[in-house]
């Protein structure tokens, strides 16, 4: 029967975390039965993550000292975010909101890793806190902007509204206790605006003496501006809302390319959308032709849709915003 009973032994032990057998079986020789360790055992670290004992924390830093070491990554922090505001175009967007939060991210790890004057340590937890705070935050703006969600600077620094006033204010508070380099946050976010011109307003304006028509139907749910090129030079260019139409009479005879971005919220300032742009063209050129014959004048009329549509003959392509004429 002692087999029976050492094996019950055995699978309790093997489906508990921790637990106790009872056998009738005698105990071995040389003492009680003893479990020696620590379960989940952390090489001989006491439970709880402290200190070994015996080993002295870091010393505190000199007030200079300290300067010293905000100072050097001040600038490579206050450059990045500088550059974020200052960025044209959503690429050069992009590759700033990346570099601004490595930027930030890696001052946040040096500066948990020094210990503070004994006087600012609370303020310098907060500005790492900060610092944490305001690169995570980035990181999840990169992902907006190559989502095309958020598509200028503006929009980014008014996405980052609260994170960025939250690391000035813990810089401010750490600069005033001491005079310490903390203020790496040089510009200003706005509030998120939905700024919208009236139907058919132009943005660049051309001689209107032709006598073709160009109607543009957006019945897409966001707002557009169609530019016309040709040759290499911009023709004019329109905003046409959602869910409305304009024609533009007296086209001049030419061959043009149409290009069209869609979004929310222009600015007028950087002539683009703030948010959800995109960017296309038609694929083909359209020619507006009049011809002239002893009893007619025939002339091109053209109409297009900027949305979908059944029985649609022309296709568009996506566009580079970098490509795209400004």
């Amino acid at each position: 029967m002692a087999g029976p009973r050492l094996i019950s032994c055995v699978l309790a032990l093997a489906t508990l975390t921790l637990g106790a057998c009872s056998s009738a079986l005698p105990s071995p020789n040389g003492g009680e039965p003893k479990v020696s360790g620590v379960a989940g055992g952390n090489g001989g670290v006491p439970a709880g993550g402290g200190t070994v004992a015996g080993t002295p924390s870091p010393a505190a830093l000199t007030a200079e000292a300290y300067k010293g070491e905000l100072q050097s990554r001040h600038k490579s922090m206050a450059d990045a975010i500088s550059a974020l505001a200052g960025a044209r175009g959503v690429k050069a967007l992009d590759q700033r909101v990346g570099r601004a939060e490595e930027a930030l991210s890696g001052a946040a790890d040096a500066l948990a890793a020094i210990t503070p004057p004994d006087a600012v340590r609370p303020q310098h937890d907060a500005y790492v806190a900060g610092l944490r705070d305001f690169a995570a935050e980035l990181g999840t703006t990169a992902g907006k902007v190559g989502a095309r969600n958020l598509c200028t600077s503006s929009a980014v620094l008014a996405d980052l509204d609260d994170k960025l006033a939250a690391l000035d204010k813990a810089g401010a508070a750490l600069q005033s206790a001491g005079d310490y380099p903390a203020d790496v946050v040089s510009v200003k976010a706005g509030k998120k605006q939905t700024r919208r011109l009236k139907n058919g307003s132009f943005i660049k304006r051309a001689t209107f003496n032709g006598r073709s028509s160009l109607e543009i139907d957006n019945g897409g749910t966001r707002d557009s501006v169609v530019t016309i090129m040709k040759g290499g030079s911009k023709s004019f260019s329109v905003y046409v809302r959602k869910n409305a139409k304009f024609k533009i009479k007296g086209v001049r005879d030419g061959s043009y390319k149409i290009y069209f971005t869609h979004g929310v919220d222009w600015d007028g300032k950087s002539k683009s959308f703030t948010r959800n742009c995109s960017f296309e063209r038609f694929q083909k050129s359209v020619t507006f032709k009049t011809t002239f014959t002893a009893t007619q004048i025939r002339w091109h009329d053209w109409r297009i849709t900027l949305h979908a549509i059944a029985g649609g003959n022309a296709r568009t392509s996506p566009v580079d915003p970098d490509d795209f004429p400004g």
